[in-house]
């Protein structure tokens, strides 16, 4: 069992950045594959970036690669989201998604969620 918490959400400008951070708790995050889902209203739940447990291999959403990163440091338990160039598309509530034994993906959400946090970019 793991519990995510995301923080870093709020308001950016249209070009501007943001980092969001989703720390884990209740088992070591190293553990556990990790990823980011986003959900705009009216729209569905939309995969954008994902994680190994080392942290080496990294996946992104045609929408959002070039422009955000994902990382880990497991020492904190805490993966990042830093989102760069961003537009007024990326507004949304984005999500932390983890499993015990697959990378989540487009197609393959992760058992453990957060509660989500809002990022509203202005143009």
């Amino acid at each position: 069992q793991v519990t995510l918490v995301e923080s870093g959400g709020g308001l950016v400008q249209a070009g501007g950045s943001r980092r969001l951070s989703c720390e884990a708790s209740g088992r070591s995050s190293d553990d556990y594959p990790m990823g980011w889902f986003r959900q705009a209203p009216g729209k569905e739940r939309e995969f954008i970036a994902a994680i190994s447990m080392s942290g080496t291999s990294t996946f992104y959403a045609e929408s959002v690669k070039g422009r955000f990163t994902i990382g880990r440091d497991n020492a904190k338990n805490t993966m990042y989201l830093q989102m760069n160039r961003l537009k007024p598309d990326d507004t949304a509530v984005y999500y932390c998604n983890a499993d015990r034994y697959f990378i989540p993906s487009a197609t393959s959400q992760g058992q453990y969620w957060g509660q989500g946090i809002q990022v509203t970019v202005s143009s």
